[in-house]
């Protein structure tokens, strides 16, 4: 264990001498709440990476993403008085964000949008087909609830019992939503025309 700072150094010294306080994401969250002008940006940004990449994963787009990153960092900025503290703050925060995207691809689909290309047209200059590529863009083509079940599950490691309460509906709904996902997924990456996948 570290020594104590003596008091007898000035408050600036003892400070930078002072051991690193790692707080909780309850405990930022809840300094937040109490006032404290960093505390946001110190948990936001502990999770930021993580959070983009769930955004990335939700939406159909870069940008979209880094719009709904934002929507859903200002839903947690205002909304974080109500957290009931029944779920890790990690847990909300991705509800938040999965919802912020979802929000913004309703938006869209009101809004006439350009089909996307075929997805066995793409290929790189050997003639063989990027896998990553295809899949990412099968789901995109899913319904934007039936791709956030499949990824919250299936890409996230999340069960489906926290899927469920990530993405706000009954675990039953996840599991029809996922087995909808499969089905889609199944007939957009395996066609006809192909060997059995």
């Amino acid at each position: 264990m570290p020594a104590a700072v003596p008091d007898t150094y000035c408050p600036a010294v003892r400070s930078f001498l002072a051991p690193a306080i790692v707080r909780s994401d309850a405990e930022l969250l809840a300094a937040h709440v109490a006032g404290d002008r960093h505390a946001f940006a110190e948990l936001f940004g502990r999770h930021q990476r993580r959070l983009h990449r769930l955004a990335r994963s939700t939406t159909r787009s870069p940008e979209d993403a880094e719009d709904a990153l934002q929507d859903a960092m200002l839903a947690a900025h205002r909304g974080a008085p109500s957290f009931r503290h029944d779920a890790a703050v990690v847990s909300w925060l991705h509800r938040i964000v999965v919802n912020a995207c979802l929000d913004r691809l309703r938006r869209a689909t009101a809004q006439p949008t350009e089909p996307l290309t075929d997805v066995w047209a793409v290929a790189d200059r050997t003639g063989e087909v990027d896998t990553g590529l295809i899949v990412r863009r099968a789901l995109m083509r899913l319904p934007a609830e039936q791709r956030a079940a499949v990824l919250a599950v299936d890409m996230h490691g999340y069960s489906v019992a926290d899927a469920a309460s990530l993405l706000g509906v009954a675990e039953g709904t996840v599991k029809s939503r996922r087995a909808r996902a499969r089905a889609r997924l199944t007939g957009l990456l395996c066609p006809d025309d192909m060997a059995r996948c």
